[in-house]
């Protein structure tokens, strides 16, 4: 047979099924060609001492590679020790003996939010790692499964960076003994000692070291005049790097302060400071506060807001929202000087992030000197910010769906500008972690109609990345937030999202009941299209639990509405999901029939969509088969093949491999029959497609009649994929 199966053909899934905006393709990257990741932050200037602890990462390092077992390190120590610091030195001075690369991520431990989740650990990486959005696994466990086989043999360097609890990082601990973890965190995490992992307690520096520390940040000269004070500020800094940092970069920005001077600023701050700071951390406090007392009035005002950014990094357009009406120069520019002394960190071009502590000493300077009101404005602008944002990415990437308006306190500025729906898709992408928390903030607050915008604006994201446990997380918000707005159409478009979803994820009984209650709200408002919707979910679920003739009535019901409605792509979906739930109840000239008029329906969209079209030639192919027109099913199917490969869509190119098997049968062709279908069981296995129990199924029928060779009943193959 001149057509063998393209083993290497396998790209993205794409959602189909009830979708109102545009579909967009991403290229995938195989599994067994993953990128090098270099994720490491810039190694920390003016690193200094460390000798010990740094010999004894290095002979873990060597015991473990002689066991062939993979490093696992725990450093632990109080917040500002100089953990991360270390790590990081420590990473960058070994990356040359991890010639697969370097992964990072911040695990926000105790940060003043939510730790990050061993799901986004874990989704982060595969998606650094190569694996395509839209093939992550939605259960924790089938994610750490997959990262164990994308990191087997390879040899990795891991720093978990401020990580609250062994549940949270041990999934991402790859098996490979080619890696190496250094977990850091104020926590000993005995769990993971019990897993085998060795514990480096990071102590404050020595007297000797922190001396020399300031002496590397503000000369050895003003050291040297004054060596009695700089031990002094060095002691009162407790030895912890952070607060010498902070308390340095005052006289690095001030060179004609004395040490002598910063030496009496912070005594008397720490008097000042010792009721109401823990013990430990008083000369830590006094620290921030006699850099924060330098800073400019604005700066000092940026500072202290910065701390109510929900998430953990941020850009300078949240910075503009807490500074009313602030020119992005002007905020760029106050960024900069937080940066020079010490009190923000720049993490990227642009991006920002405060230290764990610093937020704390940022959140207490605004409960003291900002308003309930000031506080509350200066948090809505930042979160309304984010909307504004993702809205733009949003109307770029879904121009044609259906949205509610929303009315801004004040205009936000400095929002991005993207070159294309790519770009748009990257920023969401990006800028996903500090969405779903402005959505969390508007709902503690109470703002039901911006939290419920802030789920609704995140479709595009959700539909081409998939992310389906924050998808679930979202859309649940998003009905909360419906209702306790009081918006009717909200509630049912969000459960409609919400019954979506639970089809992925198996919830049958909840998808089900999501698309009755979003149906009857639209039809309490004459919705007529969100109820039109709301059946096609319900339609495709009953397709996909084995009730064709059920779903067959009910798309030939909606195939009347979105006619009479005049909406074009809805009823080529509806022509489609039609045609495919005909073929799965064995009537084959009927699917033929309502096939024919699709391909005219879309051509007639004034936007296109290839996709779709190409859905209609798997269909097509299916019934031609069953009709027993092979040579046409032949050349249709190879058509759909050659279109959803070049797409990039897995779940088009293992439907069309489907109706490929079943040809090659009739025609006799066994071997490749079963070639065909085993690669589309591979993909479906990959996206845990709902089609993967029948076609498992069937490749267990021809492989087991192979021998025998008497043709059988051809496998009924439906589309769509939410």
């Amino acid at each position: 047979m001149d057509n063998k199966v393209n083993t290497d053909a396998v790209a993205n899934v794409v959602q189909s099924g009830v979708i109102h905006g545009d579909v967009h393709m991403h290229a995938t990257v195989s599994l067994d060609r993953p990128p090098r990741p270099r994720q490491l932050l810039p190694a920390p200037m003016h690193f200094t001492g460390r000798r010990a602890e740094l010999a004894a990462l290095d002979e873990m390092l060597i015991e473990a590679q002689a066991g062939e077992l993979p490093l696992v390190v725990v450093l632990t120590g109080p917040g500002g020790v100089g953990k991360t610091a270390l790590a990081l030195h420590w990473a960058h001075a070994m990356r040359n003996r991890f010639p697969d690369g370097e992964l990072y991520a911040d695990l926000a431990g105790f940060g003043g939010s939510d730790p990050v989740s061993p799901h986004e650990i874990l989704s982060g990486f595969l998606r650094t790692m190569g694996v395509d959005p839209q093939r992550i696994p939605a259960g924790l466990s089938e994610q750490a499964a997959l990262f164990r086989t994308v990191t087997a043999d390879r040899s990795l360097l891991l720093c978990l960076d401020d990580a609250f609890s062994a549940a949270q990082v041990r999934l991402a601990l790859p098996a490979s003994p080619g890696c190496a973890v250094i977990v850091t965190s104020r926590h000993r995490l005995p769990g993971l000692a019990a897993d085998g992992a060795r514990v480096l307690e990071v102590e404050p520096l020595t007297s000797a070291t922190a001396v020399r520390l300031l002496a590397r940040t503000i000369g050895d000269d003003r050291v040297d005049r004054q060596p009695e004070q700089a031990q002094s500020l060095a002691d009162l800094c407790g030895g912890l790097p952070i607060a010498l940092r902070v308390a340095a970069a005052q006289l690095a920005t001030r060179p004609k302060w004395s040490v002598a001077r910063v030496v009496t600023e912070l005594s008397d701050e720490r008097r000042r400071l010792e009721a109401l700071s823990a013990p430990g951390q008083v000369s830590v406090l006094a620290s921030f506060d006699l850099s924060y007392r330098a800073l400019s009035d604005t700066a000092a005002t940026l500072y202290r807001r910065l701390a109510l950014q929900p998430g953990t990094e941020f850009g300078v357009g949240p910075a503009c929202a807490v500074l009313t009406g602030a020119d992005p120069a002007v905020a760029r520019n106050l960024l900069g000087e937080l940066v020079e002394v010490s009190m923000v960190e720049e993490v990227g071009e642009d991006r920002f992030r405060l230290h764990d502590l610093l937020r704390l000493h940022a959140s207490q300077q605004c409960a003291r000197h900002d308003a309930d009101d000031d506080r509350a404005s200066a948090l809505r602008a930042i979160v309304e910010w984010y909307l504004a944002a993702a809205s733009r990415a949003d109307h770029l990437v879904s121009p044609t769906r259906r949205r509610l308006q929303y009315a801004f306190a004040a205009e936000p500025t400095d929002l991005p500008e993207f070159a294309g729906r790519e770009n748009a898709l990257d920023w969401l992408e990006g800028e996903r972690i500090n969405l779903i928390a402005a959505g969390r903030a508007a709902m503690d607050r109470g703002w039901a109609e911006l939290a419920w915008q802030l789920s609704d604006v995140m479709w595009p994201l959700l539909l081409h990345r998939k992310h389906y446990l924050d998808r679930r997380e979202i859309d649940q918000r998003g009905v909360a937030a419906a209702r306790q707005w009081g918006n009717v159409f909200a509630e049912a478009d969000m459960l409609k999202r919400l019954g979506q979803v639970n089809v992925v994820l198996g919830q049958r009984e909840e998808a089900e009941q999501c698309f009755r209650q979003s149906m009857a709200q639209a039809e309490s408002i004459d919705d007529q299209r969100g109820v039109a919707d709301a059946k096609e979910g319900l339609a495709l679920l009953h397709l996909k639990t084995g009730q064709p003739e059920v779903a067959i009535s009910e798309f030939e019901s909606l195939a009347v509405t979105n006619r009479r409605l005049g909406a074009a792509r809805s009823l080529g979906l509806t022509l489609i999901n039609l045609g495919a739930a005909l073929s799965a109840a064995g009537r084959h000239r009927a699917a033929l029939d309502v096939l024919a008029e699709a391909p005219a329906v879309f051509a007639g969209l004034e936007v296109p969509d290839p996709y779709n079209e190409a859905r209609i030639l798997v269909a097509q192919g299916q019934a031609c088969a069953g009709v027993g027109d092979t040579d046409l099913a032949w050349e249709t199917a190879t058509r759909a093949l050659s279109e959803l490969t070049a797409l990039g869509s897995p779940a088009g190119v293992a439907e069309s491999r489907e109706v490929l098997a079943e040809v090659a049968w009739r025609r006799g062709d066994a071997d490749d029959a079963v070639e065909y279908l085993r690669a589309a069981v591979e993909i479906f296995t990959t996206l845990r497609s709902w089609r993967l129990p029948a076609a498992r199924s069937r490749l267990n029928e021809l492989t087991t009649s192979r021998a025998t060779r008497e043709p059988d009943r051809p496998q009924e193959t439906g589309t769509g994929e939410v």
